[in-house]
């Protein structure tokens, strides 16, 4: 209702509006009678009327200005005009109250409380951005270094016997000779235990130790390997990058200390040389540690000893010999090559024989059979004013007595 005058009977309380004690209870009932509607001057139009499309909302109460006594007012649409008044004064209170005497509402410091922490994860956010761009101006991106595979070092030596080299059949040879406790085929190829290091876990170490196996196996106690077949499945376990070297090693091979076959893999002239028995006995250990945060070394160190026979049908049953191959290897595993099941080789030092000193070991090795006698056991010749690189010079050994079998006992 627009202004402030009080019905015409008086407030219920007797108390005129705007005297002392009016304010002082706002919560106060309104009385609803007859008087107080007649002293509003809008009138709120019932919502029968109301129902037309053009009907304002409220209209002046006719008899509101003085001498105007009107026609007589819809009760209906008064009460009901009255009713609203009250609500709309009761809310007015309560929030008056609420202003002057209630602190902040829990919604309220809530809203304020948001509004803070928004501000502070925006300046945290803009203050990373700049420390972000700050660094990244001052310490660029460097690329990491190309971790390519460096070229496999291989280093041969041949064991020249001093006399007839001893024949007689495999099993016989086997139980007198040092290799009679050594176990055939991959089962002497024993895994050590396995543990994690600073920067490998425990399954990256097995994955290791697998694969310097597998090459292991493949490279010298798979006999179709052995004799000149193929050399695939070596190959696939050798890091690509070493690739290039490794198939001129097997198709070229020179004595240039890098591209020697039996740097990779044991090989015997297929045209010369048959196993007499093909489970080549085996032993030695493997051992795997890092060489840096980002490398895992194997070293393996093995023995081998192989029956053979002269190739060709005919051989007699008591015609084998033993050939006895000293292997050190080195392999690197990075986390690529782990993934991958692959290795890179690092170096392979090859002790064989019983070889001649003078025999060609940059391919497939040249064993004496059984009652051969080596042509030279003096190692050759090295002109240090040559031309030819050092690590070409071939190197020879004496084959001590106690490698060979032991003369057969007389019966």
């Amino acid at each position: 209702m627009a202004g402030g005058a009080d019905p015409p009977d008086g407030t219920p309380d007797g108390t005129p509006e705007g005297l002392p004690g009016r304010g002082e209870d706002q919560d106060r009932p309104v009385v609803f009678d007859e008087s107080f509607i007649r002293a509003a001057r809008l009138q709120e139009l019932s919502a029968r009327e109301r129902m037309g499309d053009d009907t304002p909302a409220v209209r002046r109460r006719p008899g509101a200005e003085p001498n105007d006594p009107g026609p007589v007012p819809d009760l209906d649409a008064e009460y009901e005009y009255a009713y609203d008044l009250h609500h709309r004064h009761h809310w007015r209170s309560s929030r008056s109250r609420s202003r002057g005497r209630r602190p902040r509402t829990g919604a309220a410091r809530h809203a304020v409380g948001s509004r803070v922490g928004a501000l502070i994860l925006v300046l945290l956010v803009a203050t990373v951005f700049a420390v972000a761009i700050h660094l990244g101006s001052r310490y660029p991106y460097q690329p990491p270094p190309d971790a390519r595979a460096a070229p496999l070092r291989v280093t041969l030596v041949a064991l020249a016997p001093t006399g007839p080299v001893p024949g007689g059949r495999p099993a016989d040879l086997f139980a007198r000779s040092p290799a009679a406790q050594y176990r055939p085929g991959a089962a002497g190829i024993t895994l050590p235990p396995v543990r994690r290091t600073a920067h490998f876990t425990e399954g990256q170490v097995m994955a290791a130790l697998d694969t310097a196996k597998a090459f292991l196996v493949r490279s010298a106690l798979d006999p179709d390997t052995v004799t000149g077949g193929s050399t695939r499945p070596v190959r696939v376990l050798v890091d690509p990058d070493q690739f290039t070297q490794f198939d001129r090693s097997v198709e070229s091979p020179s004595t240039d200390g890098r591209h020697a076959t039996s740097g990779w893999l044991i090989r015997f002239d297929p045209a010369r040389v048959a196993l007499a028995d093909p489970g080549i006995r085996v032993r030695g250990t493997l051992q795997a540690a890092e060489a840096s945060a980002d490398v895992l070394e194997v070293t393996a160190d093995h023995t081998y000893a192989y029956a053979l026979r002269p190739a060709g049908p005919g051989a007699a049953p008591d015609g084998a010999s033993l050939f006895t191959v000293r292997r050190e290897m080195r392999f690197h595993f990075d986390r690529e090559d782990l993934r991958m099941r692959r290795a890179e080789l690092v170096a392979s030092h090859v002790q064989a024989g019983p070889m001649d000193c003078a025999a060609d070991v940059s391919g497939a090795l040249r064993p004496l059979l059984a009652g051969e006698r080596p042509t030279s056991t003096t190692p050759p010749t090295a002109d240090p004013f040559g031309s030819a690189p050092a690590a070409a010079t071939p190197l020879c050994a004496t084959l001590p007595t106690g490698a060979a079998p032991s003369p057969a006992v007389e019966p």
